[in-house]
């Protein structure tokens, strides 16, 4: 599923969009936003179906060694190892995830080069080299060696980056949360179960769903009233003075706060000050770190915040 933090970055970059739209069109906003969530999971099997695509590959090149004139030993009797990957094949034979890609159209086709590309990084690699020498079949080993891959080739391959931008801008932002998904969906998966991976869900659950929509929407309609709550705790700094995305970050900050009792206030604080580090200014993270604390001691002096449950600690 979606983590609620890729959740709260794609709340930040509609609400970027809406910003430097003409229409302000809400409705439509929301509907982007929502498709760029559903982008995310549409990666997820993407990237999975590009594993099957570079086993495909390990296949076609011991096809080919075998139809040689004169054959080798080597050719003769392949190391099957990685083509026979138990995780592989149970992925194949997974119905979920066959359907999903054919109702989404997700094919590597026209990127086929990326396939190849990554197909040779992984076979110069000497952590292949070492998988391929481990004896026997062995579920635990082939599902390390898969997510090794996850980590060690797709999580640096700038060629793979690129690619996936060039694809959809929907993307730009999303590899690395997705890797984390592929990587829990295999830990889950164990040797005794049956043949199906269970692949997770859009969202964890309606809560989650319920989550970004209430987080974008709350944060557009009340637009100026917290802008305002900004201005009035920033010190000698004009609100035209601050950056859009610090303004944005905040915004989000502040509805999560009061609309989510359930949710600590720390750990609200802690995901946009984190969430600035990497989508605002160097300097962003502790400049909203110390407005949003001037904040929260206004809105608990007025009495706007209430929280129950966990959302005491």
């Amino acid at each position: 599923m979606i983590s609620r933090r890729l959740l709260r970055i794609k709340a930040l970059t509609a609400l970027y969009a809406l910003n430097r739209r003409e229409d302000e069109d809400l409705v439509k906003a929301e509907k982007e936003l929502m498709f760029s969530i559903q982008k995310t999971y549409d990666l997820y099997h993407y990237i999975m179906l590009l594993i099957l695509e570079i086993a495909d590959i390990a296949e076609e090149k011991i096809e080919q060694a075998l139809q040689k004139k004169v054959p080798v030993p080597e050719d003769l009797n392949p190391n099957r190892r990685f083509v026979d990957n138990l995780v592989i094949a149970r992925l194949r034979n997974t119905p979920s995830f066959t359907r999903y890609i054919t109702s989404a159209t997700l094919s590597w086709i026209n990127y086929y080069h990326i396939v190849r590309l990554l197909y040779k990084k992984i076979t110069a690699w000497p952590v292949y080299e070492e998988y391929m020498k481990s004896p026997g079949n062995n579920y635990q080993l082939d599902k390390k060696f898969i997510i090794q891959i996850l980590k060690g080739i797709f999580a640096d391959s700038e060629d793979l980056a690129a690619c996936l931008e060039e694809q959809s801008i929907y993307w730009n932002d999303d590899l690395e949360f997705v890797l984390m998904m592929i990587e829990k969906t295999l830990k889950r998966s164990q040797a005794d179960e049956d043949k199906n991976i269970e692949l997770m869900p859009l969202f964890k659950n309606e809560d989650d769903k319920d989550f970004i929509k209430i987080l974008f929407r709350k944060s557009v309609l009340n637009n100026q009233k917290y802008s305002e709550l900004i201005e009035r705790n920033t010190t000698n700094w004009e609100l035209e003075r601050i950056a859009l995305m610090d303004i944005l970050v905040m915004r989000l900050a502040i509805t999560e706060i009061i609309e989510f009792p359930e949710i600590p206030i720390r750990v609200t604080l802690n995901e946009y000050i984190e969430i600035a580090k990497y989508y605002c200014t160097s300097k962003s993270s502790t400049f909203v770190n110390g407005i949003l604390d001037n904040i929260v001691r206004e809105l608990r002096g007025e009495g706007l915040i209430k929280k129950y449950g966990r959302g005491l600690i």
